[in-house]
């Protein structure tokens, strides 16, 4: 007689080992030893032999840790669904730059709201970035297209929707997160007040908030996907009115 499995039937060995595949389980170091070698081999021949490092050591993590973090994100996006993980190519556009290095020395992905934009014009809710030198974590809507910016800025003159903003932001900032954005114009852009309360929101050409910092050791840890995440809840509000107002 057929011993009942206690905790229901088996799961797959397909749906196991995909599992496992989108489960991060760590980068390959905390010092991006991999970017500092490429940066001194700008060369598709040493790419070439050292792939597979990058692979698995950075590219699988990097996607891993996006879909674990977004189905854990998920949930907390009540009004606007997320969009699969994106994992920027290493490989630089080399086309209208007079640096002609063939390989970024970093690797970038987000999560973003979905149908607001690629890449820098999306509302993020989540943008992770890894270099030897440098460890960004953000969320928001980096760089606006015109149409984008437009009813950002419409917004931010509405004292309701304006209002709200502000309010999102004084949480965050006390909260340890930074403001930024893509670029910010010198002057107030023409047809708005100068004297406007807002006026700071009204010079930028885009929206984010920066996370506190994220201790390098975490880069090598699972603890990494609740960091995010317990920093990325916070965001939720300010991600979703960029989704709204930019839409």
């Amino acid at each position: 007689m057929a011993i009942p499995a206690r905790n229901g039937p088996a799961q797959p060995r397909a749906a196991r080992s995909r599992d496992r595949a989108q489960r991060f389980e760590g980068f390959a170091d905390t010092e991006g030893r991999f970017f500092r070698a490429l940066a001194r081999n700008q060369d598709r021949d040493w790419f070439a032999v050292h792939r597979e490092e990058y692979e698995r050591g950075w590219h699988a993590p990097m996607q891993a840790l996006l879909t674990e973090t977004r189905a854990r994100l998920e949930p907390l996006y009540r009004h606007e669904p997320l969009a699969a993980p994106k994992v920027f190519r290493i490989y630089r556009d080399v086309r209208f730059s007079k640096d002609k290095s063939p390989y970024k020395t970093h690797i970038g992905g987000y999560v973003a709201v979905d149908g607001t934009g690629h890449g820098p014009s999306a509302a993020a809710a989540l943008y992770f970035h890894v270099a030897a030198d440098e460890l960004f974590v953000a969320a928001g809507q980096y760089m606006m297209d015109g149409t984008q910016l437009a009813s950002f800025r419409r917004a931010i003159v509405d004292d309701g929707q304006g209002g709200t903003l502000q309010q999102l932001l004084r949480k965050l900032t006390r909260a340890g997160f930074g403001i930024g954005s893509h670029d910010t114009l010198q002057r107030v852009p023409r047809g708005f007040d100068p004297d406007h309360p807002r006026v700071d929101l009204l010079k930028r050409k885009g929206l984010i908030v920066t996370f506190p910092a994220l201790p390098r050791r975490l880069l090598v840890s699972r603890k990494l996907v609740d960091w995010l995440t317990v920093h990325t809840k916070r965001t939720v509000p300010l991600v979703e009115w960029l989704a709204a107002v930019t839409a």
